[in-house]
């Protein structure tokens, strides 16, 4: 296998295959629609089957208890995906308000095969749709498609390591759970607001505190920034401007499209950018995201 920065540039520029590193949730039953529509951020009433949106669970107060990918499977049956490690996390939030609703939450032992480059074969459908789904995916710098199922892909491309994946999802400003998402998460702050919340479609559970931060501008304290690092850094590491500290590391890629650290990170909101930083002795230069569109890099 080819080094680091090379399975980078083939999923970037090329076209590869990289297992990711997520878990898969199936929501069925007559009822489904009605509940996933009262407690998620995101309008699924209309989703026809094959199409997917990105959506937030919410605690009551309007904290994050998850974020992740809905698609619809068919009439009664939509699938899951979420950051491994945070299925059960998510099944148990499904379940405690659903009562005696006739809806069933079921973790499966599915994979999902990530196909990225512009080069990247069109996408077949498995053949038996029980079975897994195809779903088309655009983020800044990263185009493909997805075969969420029970099954992988055998496309004669060249297989490439999570880490590759995970400097282009990095790149690309997009969250992950146990990261930058976490209990204590206002979803404003991500920037995955208009991408995951519907503010058509009714009631949601947690509703209040992100329509309120949204009517204020989105002026939350900190905000989810990309960070360009001369040297690598710890998840964890806090930012210094002049010598105050004004934020935390919170993903790190050693390697990445660069050819040098990049990071995201959440930085205090009175931080104007771009900013020269101190990380561990470390320089960083907060940008706004996504960091693939940088050019003062």
């Amino acid at each position: 296998m080819t080094d680091l920065a090379d399975q980078i540039r083939i999923l970037r520029d090329d076209a590869g295959l990289v297992v990711l590193d997520r878990e898969v949730i199936l929501a069925t039953g007559e009822a489904v629609v009605d509940y996933l529509q009262g407690q998620l951020s995101q309008d699924v009433a209309d989703m026809g089957p094959g199409v997917a949106r990105w959506a937030f669970i919410l605690q009551p107060q309007g904290k994050v208890d998850a974020w992740f990918r809905v698609t619809r499977l068919d009439e009664a049956t939509f699938v899951l995906d979420i950051d491994a490690g945070w299925a059960d996390q998510l099944l148990a939030r499904l379940e405690r308000f659903k009562l005696r609703t006739p809806v069933t939450f079921e973790k499966v032992d599915w994979q999902v095969t990530a196909a990225r480059g512009p080069a990247v074969p069109t996408p077949a459908a498995p053949p038996d749709p029980a079975r897994g789904l195809v779903v088309p995916v655009e983020w800044p710098g990263e185009v493909g498609w997805d075969l969420i199922g029970d099954g992988g892909a055998d496309l004669g491309l060249p297989e490439c390591e999570p880490a590759a994946a995970e400097a282009l999802r990095i790149e690309a400003g997009r969250p992950r759970m146990g990261h930058e998402l976490d209990d204590a998460t206002i979803p404003n702050e991500t920037g995955m607001v208009p991408l995951s919340v519907s503010f058509t479609k009714g009631c949601y559970t947690g509703q209040e505190l992100v329509a309120r931060v949204d009517s204020r501008g989105n002026n939350t304290p900190r905000r989810l920034v990309g960070i360009h690092l001369t040297g690598p850094v710890e998840s964890g590491t806090p930012l210094l401007h002049e010598d105050k500290d004004v934020g935390r590391i919170t993903s790190v890629a050693a390697v990445s499209s660069f050819g040098h650290p990049v990071a995201l990170a959440y930085l205090a909101r009175g931080v104007d950018l771009p900013a020269d930083l101190d990380a561990a002795g470390e320089q960083a230069r907060a940008v706004a995201l996504p960091l693939v569109e940088d050019t003062t890099a």
